[in-house]
């Protein structure tokens, strides 16, 4: 757990002082192994072959230099897909670009970076649907890709990431057959559950705790699909809540909590407070396994 909290550690401080490394992050790769392995006999083969294989090759790779040369080529290889398997974007770049736009036109279309990759239309340059687009693209980008490494190291940031891509990105999801849209869509809704929630708990920590509590009970009261439905749109609702509080309470008198620029410059601060809750409890669990 040591080695899984310095990679996380170091590949964040890699990423937002070195951004521009993020075009090494590309997997045109993907489109190909897709046609190789399309025409089975069934979706769930189909789908298994398409992000199965990969993910074992990583795992064979990942076990093969497991206790060699005091743990560094397991250091070293975990780090590099780590990195690989983020963003690809840089989530604070992006809400940087749509600060520093000079008007409302170019800060709609800076926007748009945020948008999740399903969307169609393009992100109205409002409050709620900004925060919302925010705390999606941290889920995704960074949040679902860390609580996977930390769980199944360099491989369950492998299988997040291909399984996001299939699921949500138009290039690769159109190419799959419709059974296979489907159970892929399903499976990412799947991993990005758990670390949805976690996300939330933490907000509870880091924001508005009655907020949070409120508007998770009222979204499956509202929705009536029970706790353990596989759906993450809850984290939205808690997002606009927890930002709606912070910055209510932020000068100590109301604010305008409909003012876009606001709104999505707190929902940052409020997923870099995630982040510090999330390296904290990594930070205790390390401590805990070495003193324990």
């Amino acid at each position: 757990m040591a080695i899984v909290f310095v990679a996380i550690v170091l590949i964040l401080l890699l990423t937002h002082f070195a951004p521009e490394l993020q075009r090494l992050r590309h997997f045109s790769w993907l489109r190909s192994w897709q046609d190789q392995s399309a025409g089975q006999s069934s979706a769930e083969l189909g789908l298994l072959i398409t992000i199965g294989l990969p993910v074992l090759v990583c795992l064979a790779v990942q076990l093969a230099l497991r206790g060699y040369a005091f743990g560094l080529p397991s250091f070293l290889f975990a780090v590099v897909v780590l990195f690989y398997c983020l963003g690809p974007r840089d989530l604070e770049r992006d809400v940087e670009a749509v600060d520093k736009a000079p008007d409302i036109d170019r800060r709609t279309e800076a926007a748009q970076a945020l948008k999740p990759e399903e969307m169609s239309a393009a992100l109205s340059f409002r409050a709620e649907p900004l925060v919302e687009a925010a705390f999606t693209a941290g889920l995704r980008r960074v949040f679902g890709v860390v609580f996977w490494f930390a769980v199944l190291g360099p491989v369950g940031a492998v299988l997040y990431r291909l399984t996001l891509l299939l699921a949500y990105t138009p290039a690769y999801a159109q190419a799959l057959p419709a059974a296979q849209q489907s159970l892929a869509d399903k499976f990412a809704r799947l991993l990005d559950w758990l670390p949805a929630h976690l996300i939330a708990l933490a907000l509870a920590i880091a924001s508005d705790f009655d907020a949070v509590l409120k508007t998770w009970r009222e979204y499956h009261a509202a929705h009536g699909k029970g706790y353990m439905y596989l759906d993450s749109g809850f984290l939205g609702a808690i997002a606009r809540a927890s930002v709606d509080a912070d910055v209510e309470a932020g000068d100590g008198h109301a604010v305008d909590t409909t003012d876009p620029l606001v709104e999505l410059d707190d929902a940052m601060t409020l997923i870099r407070r995630v982040l510090i809750v999330w390296l904290a409890v990594l930070a205790v669990i390390v401590i805990a396994g070495v003193f324990g």
